[in-house]
C-alpha cells in the first residue's frame, strides 16, 4: 500500500456488488503525473512570459517556503478529510497554537524548538477537544469547527490585546532568523546540501508528509481512520474504537495546523492574531487536488503536496505578471470550484464505465 494515495483495507466489498471493491483510488499515479506535467507546463510558461520568474532569491526561494507551509496546512486538512469530516477552524487553531509559541518565546523566554513543541501539544489538544465534541454531540463537523473558528478567534484577541502591546509577540529566539532566510544549501559548504532557493522550512514539510504518510499506510490506527471515512457503521461493526479516532484525527489536524502556523510566523518573523487567516481555502485546495476524497476513505500525500504546488505557482506567475489581487482571486475560485466537483466527475466516469463508485 503506498504512502501517497491510501484507502482502507477493509470494507472493501460490499454486500450484493459481488465482490468488487467499494473504494477505487482516487488519486492514482496516472492523476499525480498529471498534476505534475501541469505545474512544470506553468512553470515554463511563467518563465518565458517573465524571467524574473526564476530569480532564485526573490521568486524562487518564497515560492517554495509557502509551498512548505500550505503543504502542511493541506495535511492538516487532509487528517479530518479522511474520516468524511472538515476542519473549518484550522487557520484559527494555527492562530491559538501560535499563540502559546510566542508567549513561550516572549514571556517565558524558551529555546525555539521548546516553544513549538508547546504550540504542537497546544494545537493537538484544541483539535482533540474539537473532536470529541463531535463525537460526543453527533453534531456535524461543518458546524462544530465553524463555532469553533468563532470562538478561537475571540479568544486569540482577547489574549493579545491583554499581554502584549502591537498585537503581537515579537521575541526572536535563537535560530529564528536562520531558518527563515537560509535554505539547505547554508548548512553545510557549497552545495552539497542542495540548492540555493531550496528553504530550510521545507524539511518540516517533508518530515511531515513521512510521519502522515506512514501513519495511514503502515499503521493499523491509519488504516481504522480510513475505514472510519469510508464507513463508520461498518467500522464500529469492526470492532474500531470510532470515538478515539475521530478525536484523534482532529487532535493530528490541530497539531498539523500549529507546526503550518509556526512556519508562517517564522516567515512573518512574529506571533500575531492573523495567522492561519489564509488557511481555509489552501487547506481545502491541496489535498482535493491531490486526490483526496471529501467524503473520507481515501487519501494522497503526495498529491497533496502536488495540488498545493500548483495553486501556489499559478498564485505566484499571475503575480509576477502583474495580475491584480481581484483577478487572482477569481482564478483561485474557479479553481477550487473544479477542485470540489472532482468527486462527482469521478463518479460519473466510473457509472459510465460500469463501476459503482
Amino acid at each position: 500500500m503506498s504512502a501517497v494515495d491510501v484507502k482502507p483495507p477493509a470494507a472493501k466489498t460490499r454486500a450484493g456488488t459481488g465482490g468488487r471493491r467499494r473504494f477505487h483510488p482516487s488519486a492514482g499515479s496516472a492523476q499525480r503525473w498529471s498534476l505534475l506535467v501541469v505545474i512544470i507546463g506553468l512553470v515554463v510558461l511563467f518563465g518565458s512570459l517573465q524571467s524574473a520568474f526564476y530569480n532564485e532569491k526573490l521568486i524562487v526561494f518564497p515560492l517554495l517556503r509557502e509551498i512548505a507551509v500550505f503543504t502542511v496546512v493541506g495535511l492538516a486538512q487532509l487528517a479530518v478529510l479522511s474520516i468524511g469530516h472538515m476542519n473549518l477552524a484550522v487557520g484559527r487553531m494555527a492562530a491559538f497554537s501560535a499563540m502559546f509559541m510566542g508567549m513561550a518565546y516572549e514571556l517565558w523566554h524558551m529555546p525555539l524548538y521548546v516553544g513549538l513543541l508547546i504550540g504542537l501539544v497546544a494545537g493537538a489538544s484544541i483539535g482533540g477537544f474539537t473532536g470529541w465534541i463531535i463525537a460526543a454531540t453527533g453534531v456535524n463537523s461543518f458546524v462544530v469547527t465553524l463555532a469553533m473558528d468563532f470562538a478561537l478567534l475571540g479568544l486569540v484577541s482577547l489574549v493579545y490585546s491583554e499581554f502584549t502591546a502591537a498585537a503581537a509577540f515579537t521575541a526572536k529566539p535563537a535560530g529564528m532568523d536562520e531558518m527563515r532566510n537560509l535554505s539547505l544549501a547554508d548548512l553545510c559548504a557549497g552545495d552539497v546540501c542542495g540548492s540555493p532557493a531550496v528553504p530550510q522550512m521545507l524539511v518540516f514539510t517533508l518530515i511531515a508528509m513521512a510521519l502522515v504518510g506512514y501513519l495511514y499506510s503502515r499503521t493499523r490506527i491509519g488504516r481504522e481512520l480510513l475505514l472510519v471515512g469510508s464507513n463508520i457503521t461498518a467500522a464500529e461493526l469492526s470492532g474500531v474504537p470510532t470515538v478515539r479516532r475521530v478525536v484523534g484525527a482532529h487532535a493530528m489536524s490541530g497539531a498539523l495546523a500549529a507546526l503550518a502556523g509556526f512556519m508562517l510566523a517564522v516567515t512573518a518573523g512574529s506571533f500575531t492574531a492573523g495567522i492561519g487567516g489564509e488557511f481555509m481555502i489552501p487547506s481545502f485546495l491541496g489535498p482535493v487536488l491531490g486526490g483526496t476524497l471529501l467524503t473520507g476513505g481515501v487519501v494522497s500525500i503526495v498529491g497533496t503536496l502536488l495540488g498545493t504546488s500548483l495553486v501556489q505557482v499559478i498564485r505566484q506567475g499571475l503575480t509576477t505578471l502583474g495580475i491584480g489581487l481581484e483577478n487572482l482571486n477569481i482564478y483561485l475560485g474557479v479553481i477550487l470550484l473544479l477542485a470540489l466537483s472532482t468527486d462527482r466527475i469521478r463518479s460519473v466516469v466510473a457509472e459510465r464505465k460500469g463501476v459503482k463508485p
